[in-house]
């Protein structure tokens, strides 16, 4: 099976190669649905990594790749298929999840490919990393530091019900990440925290929306599509390419994550928890 191919060679991928397999295994009617240049760009690899990719799972050439990903996909009954058909009957896929899939595709054609790399990289090295989100981008926020606190213990969503921006942006130094998330109109206060920010020579990434434009003093930034045809926003976009950095750490971090994870996952044995 095409799919259990991938999943066998992922662990030994090269970095490139690696990126390409975790996108086939999420969106996994891709390699069916595109040929091998539109799949490289789609991925933000090189049209030789693909080709490389699909020897290395056994493949002949990438034609014969995309068979076999048809053919698994026709035993399913199309369930592995990211996309959805155009007629699908009573179950007919909606329009604004045909929208989520549109704005995965946008963030993603918009992504660098070595941006995301050395964010990760950023994380890993940092001797703190802060994950800022006002309203609404408070809970994207928790999310990512829910991704990363398990590989970057020194790790805090700020700010804290209560608490005054003061008091974590005085802590705040060059050696430390600051991974902003900004959606929409903008807080009151996000000039003047950008300015604090700038001042106290911090690295930041700003993870915003498609109508974001350029801010000066970040070193990193994302724009993820949320429009939809229905009343409220779809932040799918804004969730993977959070999963996406916290993916990326994890691998980053390497035997030192694998050793945390093993070890919160034996506390909590002893704790009974799940």
């Amino acid at each position: 099976m095409f799919l259990s191919r991938v999943r066998a060679q992922l662990p030994d991928l090269h970095r490139a190669e690696y990126k390409l397999g975790c996108f086939l295994l999420e969106f996994p009617g891709d390699l069916a649905s595109y040929d091998a240049q539109e799949l490289a760009r789609l991925c933000g690899v090189s049209k030789a990594t693909v080709s490389r990719f699909v020897r290395r799972l056994g493949f002949e050439n990438y034609d014969s790749a995309r068979r076999a990903a048809r053919d698994e996909r026709q035993q399913c009954n199309g369930q592995i298929d990211a996309r959805p058909r155009q007629k699908a009957g009573p179950a007919e896929i909606s329009d604004a999840v045909r929208d989520e899939i549109d704005n995965l595709i946008w963030t993603y054609q918009q992504v660098d490919a070595d941006d995301l790399e050395s964010l990760a990289d950023a994380v890993v090295l940092a001797r703190r990393v802060w994950l800022v989100g006002f309203r609404l981008c408070r809970v994207f926020a928790d999310y990512l530091q829910s991704q990363l606190v398990q590989v970057v213990p020194t790790c805090a969503s700020i700010p804290h019900r209560g608490g005054s921006l003061g008091e974590y942006v005085s802590e705040i130094g060059p050696e430390d990440l600051v991974i902003w998330i900004a959606l929409g109109r903008r807080e009151g206060r996000t000039e003047a925290l950008l300015h604090e920010l700038r001042r106290s020579a911090v690295p930041i990434a700003l993870i915003g929306d498609e109508e974001a434009g350029l801010a000066a003093g970040v070193r990193w930034q994302f724009r993820c599509r949320t429009e939809t045809s229905e009343a409220q926003g779809s932040h799918a976009a804004v969730l993977s390419l959070c999963n996406q950095i916290g993916a990326r750490a994890t691998q980053r971090a390497g035997a030192i994550a694998r050793s945390r994870l093993r070890r919160i996952d034996e506390v909590n044995a002893r704790l009974g928890e799940v």
